[in-house]
């Protein structure tokens, strides 16, 4: 388990189960603009990994809908000029977007009521406005 992609104290995510894919970075660049495949795509099967228990699995996939193509999800990182810090980096990145999507729900905020000091403040706020208004208009002729 070493070898694993740490996502929580107690989940990881087996290396076999990552697949990468390497082409060359877009924007400016220097002589080896066009020579270097340093773009990086991690491809991660979260509706066929075993690595995850079953209700993680399913809270997961109801989060992350939205970014999945067919259960894969996919991450890109292409900031860094070189092939293996974009490595790390779409690791990481990985890591924190599956540990976000097991977390457990917040919880519920509980309801409460403004206090007779805060709502009496607000009002009385609310009058010194309104007389400041007042103030401004020209007098009644």
């Amino acid at each position: 388990m070493d070898d694993d992609l740490r996502v929580t104290d107690d989940i990881a995510l087996p290396r076999a189960e990552l697949s990468w894919r390497f082409s060359r970075s877009g924007g400016p660049g220097g002589q080896s603009v066009n020579t270097s495949d340093s773009r990086v795509e991690l491809r991660f099967d979260l509706l066929a990994t075993g690595a995850l228990p079953e209700a993680l699995k399913e809270r997961a996939l109801a989060r992350l809908a939205g970014r999945l193509v067919d259960g894969v999800l996919s991450i890109t990182a292409s900031e860094h000029r070189s092939q293996l810090q974009n490595r790390r980096a779409a690791e990481e990145r990985l890591a924190a977007v599956v540990a976000a999507a097991i977390a457990p729900p917040p919880r519920a905020r509980k309801r409460t009521k403004p206090s007779k000091g805060a709502v009496e403040r607000r009002l009385e706020s609310k009058r010194h406005t309104s007389r400041r208004k007042q103030q401004r208009r020209p007098p009644d002729e």
